[in-house]
C-alpha cells in the first residue's frame, strides 16, 4: 500500500513540474527560459583583482556580435549558424532568462548595431534592418533589405557593422582568400554608407579582415583589429591593432605586414614606408576580433578612456595555441601603445592545449559592466569590479 502511495505522488509532482515548465515556457515568449549556471563553472578563467566574471546569457549558439539598446535589450549576431538573437534580463539579477530568435535561414548573420530603435544586420551580400525591433521581440516579422550589392565570397565574408560619429553604416569587406591581390577594390577595405543603404564608399583599404572596430570616445578616431595572413609559420605576421584619424587609409595588406615585413610574394618592388604602420603589433595568428574603449563607469580609473579592451579569438593554426583571451592596449597622451598585456585569460589551457572557449566581441551594460560574447562555449559573459 505504501508503494501505492508512493508512485501516486510521484506521478502528481511529475505533472506539477510538467505544468510549471509550460508556463515558464509561455512566460519567456519564443523560446524557452535559460537557467542560470554557478560561476564556479568559470574558475579556470582569470581575472584581475577586484573583477569577477560570471554568465550573463547561457545556451546562445555560436554568440558572435554584440549590441546594447539603451533599454537593455542585448542583440546577438551569429556566424556558424544562420540566427540573430535577442536577450533580455527581465528580472534585474544580471542574467538573460529570456531569449527571442529576431532572423532565421539568415546568411552568416554576423554584425549587429542597435541604433535609435531599429536593428541593422550585415549578413555576407546584404545589410537589413528590423524597424523599432524592441516592440516586436516574439513577432519580428521580414526585415527590410537596405543593400545587396556585397559581394557573395563566403571567405571572410562574414561582416561586421557598427555606426560612426557622422551617423554613417561602417561594413568591412574582407579579402576573398588568405593572401591575395584583389582586382576589386571592395575587397580588404572597410566602407561606408547612409543609414538608408545609399552612397556606399570606400573609407580605407589594406585591410585583411576585420571583424571588430571602434571610435575613441574623445577624439572620434577610428580603431580598427585585422587578422593577418596565414601560412607563413608560428610566429609570422602579428596581427594588428591600427589607427586611422581621416578618410583614406592604407593599412598595407597584401603587400606589408605588421608594419615591416613585406610579403614574399606580392610585397617585391613595395616599400613598408608607403603604408600606415600599426599602433600595435598583436600576437601572430591570435585573431583579434572585437575591440571597445573602456566606458565600464564601474571599472578602476586605471581602466578608464586610454585603455582598448580586444576580444583575441585565438589561433587554429598555430602549432601552440596563441590568443583566447581578453587584451589590453594601453594608450599614452599621443595614442601611441605603451603597454600590451592580457585583461582575462584561461579559455586555453596551454599545457594541454585544451580550449575551453573562444571571446568574440565587447559590450558594456548600462551599470558600467562588460559584457564578453563565445561562439564556442555558446554563451555571453559578465565582468563586474568592486572594491570590497
Amino acid at each position: 500500500m505504501k508503494s501505492f502511495y508512493f508512485l501516486v505522488l510521484c506521478w502528481f509532482g511529475l505533472l506539477a513540474c510538467s505544468s510549471q515548465k509550460k508556463n515558464n515556457d509561455q512566460e519567456s515568449e519564443n523560446v524557452p527560459a535559460i537557467e542560470a549556471k554557478s560561476n564556479k563553472e568559470l574558475d579556470f578563467l582569470n581575472v584581475p583583482q577586484g573583477f569577477s566574471i560570471d554568465y550573463y546569457a547561457k545556451e546562445v549558439e555560436n554568440a558572435r556580435s554584440l549590441s546594447m539598446s539603451p533599454s537593455g535589450t542585448l542583440f546577438v549576431g551569429n556566424r556558424g549558424g544562420d540566427k540573430v538573437y535577442a536577450l533580455q534580463d527581465k528580472d534585474g539579477d544580471n542574467f538573460a532568462e529570456s531569449k527571442f530568435v529576431l532572423l532565421e535561414g539568415g546568411n552568416m548573420p554576423n554584425g549587429v548595431v542597435f541604433h535609435k530603435g531599429d536593428l541593422y544586420v550585415a549578413e555576407v551580400n546584404r545589410i537589413l534592418k528590423f524597424e523599432n525591433i524592441e516592440e516586436k521581440l516574439s513577432n519580428p516579422g521580414k526585415p527590410l533589405i537596405i543593400y545587396d550589392q556585397y559581394p557573395t565570397e563566403k571567405h571572410h565574408g562574414w561582416k561586421y557593422i557598427d555606426i560612426g560619429p557622422d551617423g554613417k553604416l561602417y561594413v568591412p569587406v574582407g579579402a576573398p582568400c588568405n593572401i591575395c591581390e584583389s582586382k576589386d577594390p571592395i575587397f580588404a577595405s572597410l566602407t561606408r554608407m547612409d543609414l538608408d543603404g545609399t552612397n556606399l564608399e570606400i573609407v580605407h583599404a589594406g585591410i585583411r579582415n576585420t571583424v571588430g572596430f571602434t571610435w575613441h570616445p574623445k577624439t572620434k578616431d577610428l580603431w580598427i583589429t585585422d587578422n593577418n595572413r596565414d601560412h607563413w609559420g608560428d610566429d609570422r605576421p602579428a596581427c594588428e591593432l591600427n589607427n586611422a584619424s581621416e578618410d583614406g587609409v592604407h593599412f598595407g595588406y597584401p603587400y606589408c605586414h605588421q608594419g615591416d615585413l613585406l610579403d614574399d610574394e606580392f610585397g617585391e618592388g613595395k616599400d613598408c614606408s608607403d603604408y600606415t604602420a600599426p599602433v600595435q603589433n598583436l600576437g601572430p595568428h591570435c585573431a583579434p576580433l572585437g575591440i571597445e574603449f573602456c566606458k565600464g563607469t564601474m571599472f578602476p580609473k586605471d581602466y578608464q578612456l586610454d585603455v582598448a579592451f580586444i576580444a583575441e579569438h585565438g589561433s587554429w593554426n598555430r602549432t601552440k595555441k596563441i590568443g583566447y583571451q581578453i587584451s589590453m592596449v594601453e594608450l599614452d597622451a599621443e595614442h601611441r601603445a605603451k603597454k600590451y598585456q592580457p585583461f582575462i585569460d584561461g579559455w586555453v589551457d596551454h599545457d594541454t592545449q585544451e580550449v575551453f572557449g573562444r571571446p568574440v566581441d565587447i559590450e558594456w551594460m548600462g551599470d558600467g559592466s562588460m559584457l564578453i560574447s563565445d561562439d564556442f562555449a555558446d554563451c555571453i559573459y559578465r565582468v563586474s569590479y568592486s572594491s570590497e
